[in-house]
């Protein structure tokens, strides 16, 4: 029986659930989406490494017990799209099912099943959707995506928000082993040969970033991560300068990473393919003289959704629209969070401090998250909101950005203490950011407690700038909402910015 949502704040639109079914040659993958939106939200993931692309290479068809695998988890897909209540199905194959012989009698089976069309998409399309993937997922990015599946290998280029012509190769994960007879350094040969043809981008200094997509090279991403003890367990924008990429990639191309350290953090199934992963990146890093590897958590499925939004929504900002439908949900007044952003662009205006364009993105974003914890204790609202920040699924930004919005929000609840934020959040900081983000929280301490986080109030507050400094003017309206506590967080601001504030009111 189809389950009928009710209406709730994150399904904004009156849209409901989107499914993608994505039939790759390792891996068939069903993802749920809360709504098509900007930056979609996961409702629920699933994937079966059903290997369809294995053998293909060397018999032209899907092998049936893969094929039968495959065909068995799509009945749980199926019963899972129409209890979700899914309003839209879309259905996508890659090379298995476009390489094989068998591939079109496969695609018709999955068609019926379930009562919807799949669309086969050739490598350039792969590589299109794979780039547009990755616009959604960065802001403003520039360089090249390399989308690595089981059967092929895509690359693309990406400028000002637009794919370039992509290109595709017989260097899947699956196929490329099977082709080098699992040895590893024939692998390596056999992909230098296929990219030797292929006519890199000439990327300026600065420019040459590689977005890596697919889930054998997140695999190999996370590994890295482990390794080095990296504090924040989120894979995307996880980014490895690129010399020390291809050293990490000639260490660990290892049969079945067999002795490599903390190898048990990828899964078994993926550890045969990790090491042809690496020997592929390691020839592509080096052929682009890429100065550094990204890794990405949106490719194909997102870039799908991507298209299918209005042109004006595709131009929003990501950072910016996840962080306002958190603060819908999770906020006492929305309307007081959209207020932050207008006082404290005057405020920093008035104070005359510099920020870049992605710093007040940045500190747009953090005052619309600035109250989604208050619902917590109200001891652990820093905390609470730190972690959800510091975890969240946002795309569109780095994780010293991500840094920089969660202590923010930490310092508008705990206070200033330094000595009291996470250790994770201060080892990814930058020192411009860190001081950026306790001016700002300083900002937000004496916001939140003249308005009461509630909305109407901080417009009608002056801010006058002195010969001494800068004056909040509560005026004769606002008299009454003055205070000793409010002064203290006046005057704490002041020495955070090395400026005299103060208060007038009357």
């Amino acid at each position: 029986m189809t389950r009928q949502f009710k209406p709730a704040r994150g399904r904004l639109n009156g849209s409901g659930p989107v499914a993608v079914v994505d039939i790759g040659s390792n891996s068939v993958r069903l993802v749920i989406y809360e709504r098509l939106a900007r930056t979609p939200t996961m409702l629920f993931n699933e994937k079966l490494l059903a290997g369809l692309g294995r053998g293909v290479a060397a018999t032209g068809r899907m092998a049936e017990d893969s094929v039968n695998l495959a065909l068995g988890e799509l009945a749980r897909f199926k019963a899972l799209i129409e209890h979700t209540g899914c309003k839209e199905l879309h259905i996508v194959a890659t090379a298995a099912a476009r390489d094989s012989e068998n591939g079109p009698a496969f695609v018709r089976k999955v068609e019926t099943f379930l009562e919807a069309p799949v669309r086969i998409l050739d490598g350039s399309e792969e590589a299109y959707y794979s780039a547009l993937g990755v616009i959604a997922g960065f802001w403003q990015p520039r360089g090249i995506v390399g989308d690595m599946g089981g059967g092929s290998l895509e690359l693309v280029e990406i400028s000002q928000g637009v794919p370039g012509v992509g290109a595709t190769f017989p260097l899947g994960g699956l196929r490329l082993s099977e082709e080098a007879d699992g040895k590893l350094a024939k692998a390596g040969k056999i992909a230098e040969e296929a990219l030797r043809g292929y006519d890199w981008p000439d990327l300026a200094p600065g420019e040459r970033t590689f977005y890596a997509v697919g889930g054998t090279w997140r695999s190999l991403g996370r590994l890295h991560l482990i390794q080095n003890n990296y504090p924040l367990h989120v894979m995307h924008n996880y980014e490895i300068n690129a010399e020390e990429a291809i050293e990490f990639c000639r260490k660990i191309a290892v049969p079945n990473l067999e002795g490599v350290e903390k190898s048990d953090v990828v899964s078994k199934q993926r550890r045969p393919l990790v090491p042809v992963g690496a020997v592929v990146l390691e020839q592509v890093l080096t052929a682009m003289k890429a100065e550094r590897l990204v890794f990405s958590a949106t490719g194909v499925r997102e870039g799908l959704l991507h298209e299918k939004l209005p042109p004006e929504m595709q131009a929003h900002d990501p950072v910016i629209e996840a962080s306002r439908e958190l603060c819908i949900l999770r906020s006492r007044s929305p309307d007081h969070a959209e207020e932050l952003i207008a006082w404290t662009d005057a405020l920093f205006r008035e104070l005359e401090i510099e920020e870049t364009a992605n710093e007040t993105r940045l500190r747009h974003a953090a005052c619309l998250l600035s109250d989604i914890g208050w619902r917590a204790h109200p001891d652990y609202r820093g905390e609470q909101s730190l972690n959800i920040i510091s975890n969240a699924s946002f795309v569109g930004l780095d994780h010293a950005s991500r840094a920089y919005l969660s202590a923010a929000v930490f310092y508008r609840h705990e206070g200033l203490r330094e000595g009291a934020l996470s250790p994770v959040v201060l080892h990814l900081f930058t020192d411009r950011l860190r001081i950026r983000a306790k001016v700002l929280g300083a900002a937000l301490r004496v916001a939140s407690l003249l308005s009461a986080s509630m909305a109407g109030l901080l417009p009608k507050v002056g801010l006058e700038k002195t010969k001494d400094g800068l004056t909040l003017n509560l005026g004769t309206d606002l008299a009454m909402l003055d205070g000793e506590r409010l002064r203290k967080r006046v005057n704490q601001l002041g020495k955070t910015v090395d400026t005299a504030v103060s208060v007038r009111s009357g």
